[in-house]
């Protein structure tokens, strides 16, 4: 039997985090029955990509396509940091592992879960990357210490993505690697700016295969 673990979905650009909930159904297995769900919402923040437009935004975003050389607002994002790493804090102090906590993303919320497990200070389960990209320069890496680089991240991408494109996905492991993290890289192709079951299902079992059953 598992003991409690711990999942973060970090929702999209303008997106909500009750409207990701249904995600939550794809994991079947028992293991899953003791998992805790959280579905944050960003809050209402001007984005520079949107000529200002005010949405639900993690952090502000200076272009649109991403591409693996566009400019990242690295203050706004580790504020957005800030806040994952009070979620996960919170439920370490509820008596959750940090091995059984996981945080997951699409687009601009995979670029945070990135951010939030490489600078989280103690080895979280893991991290799944969806259609993200690296948000900040490689200055960061000295910040990221010995027990977070030990974090495995799971890293998914349509090849056809005309939003964040599959250059600045296919950018991340080898900065990952650079950094001496493990990351799995999974292409998926004439898949565009979405997340399909296939992503999902696989998540499923690579989470499963990561929790730590109690003693």
């Amino acid at each position: 039997m598992s003991s409690q673990s711990f999942i973060i979905w970090l929702h999209g650009l303008g997106d909500s985090g009750p409207a990701n909930e249904p995600i939550k159904t794809i994991f079947t297995s028992d293991v899953f029955n003791q998992t805790k769900w959280s579905f944050p919402s960003a809050s209402l923040n001007p984005v520079t990509c949107n000529n200002g437009a005010v949405m639900p935004s993690w952090f502000d975003i200076h272009e649109i396509p991403v591409t693996a050389h566009s400019p990242n607002d690295e203050r706004s994002l580790l504020e957005a940091v800030n806040h994952v790493h009070a979620m996960i804090g919170k439920e370490i102090a509820d008596g959750t592992d940090p091995s059984n906590i996981f945080v997951c993303g699409f687009s601009q919320g995979g670029a945070l879960t990135l951010a939030s497990v490489l600078l989280y200070p103690r080895t979280l389960g893991g991290g799944a990357v969806f259609s993200g990209w690296v948000p900040f320069n490689s200055s960061i890496l000295g910040r990221v210490t010995p027990e977070a680089k030990q974090a495995p991240i799971l890293w998914s991408h349509g090849t056809v993505d005309g939003v964040v494109l599959f250059e600045a996905g296919r950018a991340g492991p080898p900065f990952l690697e650079k950094a001496g993290m493990n990351c799995e890289f999974k292409a998926y192709p004439g898949l565009g700016h979405s997340i399909n079951n296939d992503e999902l299902k696989y998540l499923e079992s690579w989470i499963k295969a990561r929790l730590q059953s109690s003693p």
